[in-house]
């Protein structure tokens, strides 16, 4: 074969020794790849060298000049003028210090020495009343000389940004690089202040204003990076660093030059309004940590001043709100660090703007201001704002309380002590009533804002959403804590809460809705102070298991029975329960039937304040107040709030709520256990309120117990279950109804128990103890109180008299029935040391004091706990009641404060003495 044609190819079809066409085009595609990728590595190449060259050429070149501008400056005449301080003192100085320290981000004590000497001639020529010496007169003199000026003046500000960032303490030569930026700042404050310069005119006057506006847009512009350099100065100061007041004091004046130039006189398409400077200041300055405490005080005043602060709230809301958000979200995770669990740029923004506008009670409202009503318009408006979009990013994920390197501590000059700042401490003017009482007395007057023809009212509506932010603001910070100062201050603040509820009847209440309460006031007839037997009812049970279980249970609790039986028993006519049957679509309230979805934000915020404010008050009220003085309701608007909670969280729990309503949820169940625990310890209600919510949806017993069981613990309010009703808001069942439920949840256990083979025969998995009849305590909490779970299994007793003889007979369950009866009855009594007994006639049981002096003394009331459920398991009356305040504990509930009395009478008359005298003296 001819090996010219080997490796030829046949467009009609290759041979066995052809290259395929598929090959063929395969290969001519990475060939032209490769082609391109030389051509693009040669052209990288070749730009690279020309940026090294370049950079070489440039710094050898800096270098040089550098070396003749030194020589040049250390054999000069005393002649000073104008232009030679523009072309041979500043324009080499800025071209070499550009090239050889900013571009490398370094400095040296060469550049140190040069700055020192430029800005001391610059300073001189400034101060001088010569125009032909002066460096200002450049920026009034020719169009070629004012852009001279322009420009040097610009470089200037970027090199003041740099050495900004370059005061900080790990610095060599720290001292020297602070000296060198006071002087460029002490200049650049000169340069934009026309007003100081010594050759102004009345002829030149016009020129030098506008070529400082014109410095001072650039320095409010992003391209400047000067609010950049000085966030990042001012995180590095603390209170004791008095060697930076000049600094400081510098850079925060020329920081603030830009809100005085609202109107500039010279603005083209290349020159930055002066809304960018207040963008730059609010998302870079307002969201500095601790900004209030890093400064010293002269300058916050200077910050807290109307016309700083009123452009800043104009800015974010109605001009530049979307983008500043964006801006702070982008600036914050450029600068985040390794924990993710610090404060967010807005809470910080939020802190700082509330420590600034309302650091006293003096400082909230300018006396000189004309329209202070504006003021706090735009400042709630501001808050709210900001607090909403900080609640979205840290309610679902939640934020410790202090970053620790955030949460340092600052310490002062008077001593050794140093004093903790922590962010909650910004936000300590929102917990004083003044705070309130100043946004109220503003609230319903109509404002301009903004512009003439625009007017905007302070409402009740919006001071409720400032602080129901608040409140969830302090409940994700400080867990631990939590809402308690602002609640204090809000639950005492004189008649607040008393108009939160009735701007709420207004929204959720219909008018005619007082109906129910006049038809209910024949069911409840009997003094609030009177306790019913509860005989009366447990005669109306159908049968006697539950009748029995009824019993049980009571006795446990150590009350009557609740709220429905208390009701009917109060009656003395038959038609009252027919008259409260009647009237169930009273206590149903319709606006609220969607639960939380169903209502405004607006309205949730309201519910949410007034539901978590007056859950923190019910805490303090004692039986007089509520009952008898009715403050700071009524008992027929008690009756109203009750009836809107219960229809509110039976249906929110019933459909399921989102994440953003677990707060106002969290309240509203806190506020309708308060008002039903004080309604069954003496009953202002109708049994009917309790009961109206689930009158046409409850579902049968079985159906019910079952839900329960499956329901998930992690999403109990946010997931729609019939469960969750049950866990929460069990009374919205009869009595009896729950008896049974209980009754079912024992026989479905039981009955899971068996398919798992845990009592598959009798006697199969069954316990085997021996007890002795002086020693029954001691004896079964050896025995039973580490198998757990294996408590629900069957026990076989056997008995062990004096003698040390085990006793004849069998245990068919009558002897573990005597044994659980024994035991509680040994481990109940006051003489075992255990347990005690209220000084109350009722005797309920409280756990004693000097149990935990005794031998395994807290194991063994825990191991009570197990014996009387197991009493509870296995159907066996234990007639026992337990004081309300320990039920209370044990739920994790608060008692309240009249509860006392039955624990530690002289306790409570003292604390009530103290009580009413400080009322009194208020």
């Amino acid at each position: 074969m001819d090996l010219n044609r080997k490796h030829k190819v046949s467009l009609r079809g290759a041979s066995s020794g052809e290259i395929s066409r598929d090959a063929l085009l395969a290969k001519v595609s990475q060939e032209r790849e490769l082609r391109s990728y030389a051509r693009r590595a040669n052209a990288a190449a070749l730009y690279i060298q020309r940026v090294w060259r370049s950079y070489i050429v440039r710094k050898k070149a800096a270098i040089e000049i550098q070396e003749e501008w030194e020589i040049l400056l250390s054999c000069r005449s005393d002649t000073l003028t104008k232009s030679w301080v523009s072309s041979t003192v500043l324009r080499p100085f800025l071209f070499f210090i550009r090239s050889l320290c900013i571009q490398h981000q370094k400095i040296h004590a060469r550049d140190i020495h040069c700055m020192q000497t430029c800005f001391k001639i610059l300073l001189e020529s400034i101060n001088s009343n010569d125009q032909r010496c002066n460096f200002c007169s450049l920026a009034v003199g020719t169009f070629e000389e004012s852009k001279i000026w322009d420009c040097q003046t610009r470089k200037m500000v970027s090199l003041c940004s740099f050495l900004l960032m370059e005061c900080y303490y790990s610095q060599e030569r720290i001292k020297d690089v602070i000296g060198v930026t006071a002087l460029l700042l002490r200049i650049l404050i000169v340069l934009t202040d026309p007003k100081s310069w010594k050759i102004i005119t009345k002829e030149n006057f016009e020129d030098a204003e506008t070529a400082g506006k014109i410095i001072i847009q650039f320095i409010g512009s992003c391209r400047s990076g000067y609010y950049s350099s000085v966030r990042s100065y001012i995180k590095t100061l603390t209170k004791h660093t008095d060697e930076r007041l000049l600094i400081t004091t510098s850079a925060v004046t020329l920081t603030l030059r830009p809100f005085h130039v609202r109107q500039p006189a010279f603005v083209d398409e290349h020159q930055p309004d002066t809304d960018v400077a207040v963008e730059e200041y609010v998302s870079l300055i307002l969201t500095i940590p601790r900004l209030v405490f890093c400064l010293p005080s002269a300058l916050i005043r200077a910050l807290k001043h109307k016309s700083i602060l009123m452009p800043s709230f104009h800015t974010i809301l109605q001009i530049l709100k979307d983008k500043i958000l964006t801006r702070i979200s982008v600036m914050e995770h450029s600068e985040k660090q390794s924990c993710t669990m610090e404060i967010p740029s807005l809470g910080w923004a939020i802190g700082n703007i509330i420590s600034l506008a309302t650091s006293s009670e003096t400082d909230f409202m300018d006396p000189q201001e004309l329209n202070p009503e504006m003021f706090y318009v735009l400042y709630v408006h501001v808050i709210v704002t900001l607090a909403e979009n900080l609640l979205s990013q840290v309610e679902t994920v939640g934020i410790q309380d202090i970053h620790p390197d955030i949460e340092a501590a600052l310490k002062t000059e008077k001593g050794e002590n140093s004093v903790k700042i922590s962010f909650v401490e910004l936000l300590r003017p929102v917990c004083q009533q003044w705070h309130l009482a100043k946004l109220l007395a503003a609230s319903g007057k109509e404002i301009r804002v903004i512009a003439e023809k625009d007017t905007e009212t302070l409402g009740l509506l919006d001071i409720a959403r400032l602080y129901s932010c608040m409140l969830r603001i302090f409940c994700v910070l400080n867990p631990v804590v939590g809402p308690l100062p602002v609640l204090n201050m809000l639950s005492f603040c004189p008649g607040y809460i008393v108009s939160l509820w009735n701007s709420l009847e207004s929204f959720l209440l219909p008018k005619s809705g007082c109906r129910a309460d006049d038809l209910s006031q024949g069911s409840v007839k009997t003094p609030w102070n009177t306790r019913i037997p509860s005989e009366k009812k447990m005669k109306h049970l159908k049968n006697d298991g539950v009748n029995k279980w009824v019993n049980v249970l009571n006795k446990f609790s150590g009350k009557s029975p609740g709220p429905r039986e208390h009701v009917e028993c109060t009656s003395d006519q038959p038609e009252s329960s027919q008259v409260n049957e009647s009237t169930d679509d009273a206590w149903d309230v319709e606006t609220l039937r969607c639960g939380p979805v169903g209502i405004s934000k607006d309205v949730s915020c309201l519910l949410h304040l007034f539901c978590a404010t007056y859950a923190h008050l019910l805490v303090v009220l004692d039986d007089i107040q509520f009952y008898e003085k009715q403050v700071p309701f009524t008992l027929e608007k008690q009756r109203r709030i009750a009836s809107m909670l219960n229809t509110l969280v039976y249906n929110g729990l019933l459909r399921g709520t989102g994440p953003e309503n677990r707060q106002l949820m969290d309240s509203a169940i806190r506020c309708l256990h308060q008002l039903y625990e004080r309604d069954c310890r003496h009953p202002f209600c109708p049994s009917a309120l309790w009961l109206s919510p689930g009158r046409t949806s409850r579902p049968p017993i079985a159906f019910a117990a079952r839900t329960h069981e499956v329901l998930p613990t992690s999403n109990v309010l946010t997931s729609p279950s019939m469960g969750s009703v049950i866990t929460i808001t069990p009374h919205v069942f009869p009595f009896e109804e729950r008896v049974h439920v209980f009754r079912e949840f024992i026989s479905m256990d039981k009955a899971s128990r068996k398919m798992a083979g845990e009592v598959d025969a009798p006697g199969a998995r069954s316990i085997e103890i021996v007890v002795r009849r002086g020693h029954v305590v001691e004896d079964g909490f050896q025995q039973l109180n580490s198998i757990g779970s294996r408590l629900k299994s069957s026990i076989h007793v056997s008995f062990v008299n004096e003698s040390g003889l085990p006793e004849a007979g069998l245990d068919y369950g009558g002897l573990s029935k005597e044994f659980l009866t024994d035991i509680t009855k040994a481990a109940f009594a006051t003489e075992y040391g255990l347990f005690s007994q209220t000084p109350t006639s009722d005797r309920l049981l409280v756990p004693s004091p000097s149990a935990r002096h005794l031998e395994n003394g807290i194991q063994m009331i825990e191991f009570l706990g197990r014996i009387v459920g197991k009493a509870l398991y296995e159907g066996i009356l234990l007639d026992y009641s337990f004081s309300h305040v320990f039920i209370q504990k044990l739920l994790g509930r608060y008692s309240f404060i009249d509860e006392l009395s039955g624990l530690d009478p002289e306790l409570y008359r003292n604390l009530m003495y103290i009580k009413v005298k400080t009322i009194a003296e208020l």
